[in-house]
């Protein structure tokens, strides 16, 4: 731990002695932020590793949080609390400051994820089985809603692409369906559901953009993309990068990409093309493609420097072992390195000093410095898969 840290902390206690204060019942716990703090799934021990990216350590790990094969995380607006949602359907609330399990729930049979309302105080959770979403009270996880994916014939349908919106909304897509659905929760006892019918085949993952303007799904089952405008949502769904892919030969598809793993730097957005070894190059205003960028693999998760000089790529089974780095003036590659076997996930500090790569098959995540572009520090992790920092507690759509 950063020796200022325990000077600061030891001197604040004194001064609580001083005025009569009473000490805390935590002392660590009531001075320590959250900012740089962050987790690291371990997917096959359910468990995760509580980070510190001003030290570069792991700082401890909890226990006990089920499968967490296909997990993924969102934060309290402070930063103190991980929500971490499994794939076995549980929804676990981790307290960061005293590394402990705060409260947990198994809300579904098989989950895919989920989201945090704009004010903090709702989690959603998607579900594949039964297929829908479920809304949970932030601080007690208690139930606030549930909203089958119904469709036509009555059965229910996988749904995936959750996000958070403005407007206290959460948007999501029905795979079996074909449909996108915005949730608006302003009243939370009474939830308006609005729901656009035909969007594509498949839809398989979505994003919001950075802005709240945009919910982007991809389409699994044919080209193109499906966009909606919230900011005007009467006009419906358009149809984007329609040609994408049409005619050409496509490989099989080993994992999917994660929209939700785009970039934006600039005027561009760079997205992972499905069933091709490309990352397609967007005009951000029109929504038209640029160019393509040949890639050693099929992309999985696109991710930009916090200044945007940058895209990280990483790539599916059989080629993962690697990583690619796209220069974005000249939108050609960069720098290719090959920390190990299943390379799953990359995420940057809040103003790009580091970005942290997990090796699943390594057990370790690498931390590279991108000023020198070498790693600075490798640490050990037990199949290591998601890495989420709480920098996100207060970016939409993360």
């Amino acid at each position: 731990m950063n020796i200022y840290r325990k000077l600061y902390r030891a001197a604040m206690m004194v001064v609580m002695l001083m005025i009569g204060a009473p000490a805390p019942a935590d002392a660590d716990v009531a001075l320590y932020g959250t900012g740089d703090l962050g987790i690291v799934i371990e997917r096959a021990a359910g468990s995760v590793v509580i980070i510190d990216t001003t030290d570069v350590v792991a700082r401890s790990r909890v226990e006990g949080l089920g499968d967490l094969s296909h997990a993924s995380a969102v934060f309290s607006r402070d930063g103190r609390y991980a929500y971490v949602f499994g794939r076995d359907g549980g929804l676990t609330k981790v307290d960061l400051l005293r590394a402990r399990v705060s409260k947990r729930i198994v809300q579904s049979g098989n989950s895919i994820g989920g989201a945090i309302s704009q004010d903090g105080t709702l989690i959603a959770v998607s579900n594949y089985k039964p297929g829908g979403v479920r809304v949970f009270d932030a601080e007690t996880l208690a139930p606030v809603a549930d909203i089958p994916a119904e469709m036509e014939d009555g059965t229910l349908s996988k749904v995936v692409g959750l996000v958070d919106a403005p407007g206290q909304q959460f948007i999501f897509s029905l795979w079996d369906a074909g449909e996108i659905w915005i949730a608006d929760f302003m009243d939370r006892t009474h939830p308006k559901i609005r729901k656009y019918r035909n969007v594509g085949k498949n839809p398989y993952d979505a994003l919001v953009t950075s802005d709240g303007r945009y919910y982007v799904a991809g389409l699994f089952g044919e080209d193109g993309l499906a966009m909606l405008d919230l900011w005007a949502p009467d006009k419906g769904i358009t149809r984007i990068l329609d040609h994408y892919g049409r005619g050409e030969e496509k490989l099989p598809v080993y994992k999917m990409p994660h929209l939700e793993g785009w970039a934006k730097a600039g005027n561009y957005l760079f997205l992972p093309a499905v069933g091709h070894h490309e990352v397609l190059v967007v005009d951000a205003n029109t929504w038209q493609e640029v160019t393509r960028i040949a890639v050693h693999g099929q992309p999985i998760f696109a991710v930009a420097r916090p200044d945007g000089r940058q895209i990280w790529v990483n790539f599916a089974h059989p080629l993962n072992d690697t990583v690619q780095v796209i220069d974005v003036p000249s939108l050609k590659i960069a720098e290719t390195y090959t920390p190990g076997k299943a390379v799953l996930h990359m995420e940057f500090t809040p103003r790009g000093e580091q970005v942290w790569v997990s090796v699943r098959d390594e057990d370790r995540v690498d931390v590279f410095d991108t000023r020198t572009m070498k790693v600075m520090k490798s640490i050990v992790a037990d199949k290591p898969s998601g890495i989420f920092l709480t920098a996100r507690a207060g970016r939409t759509g993360l």
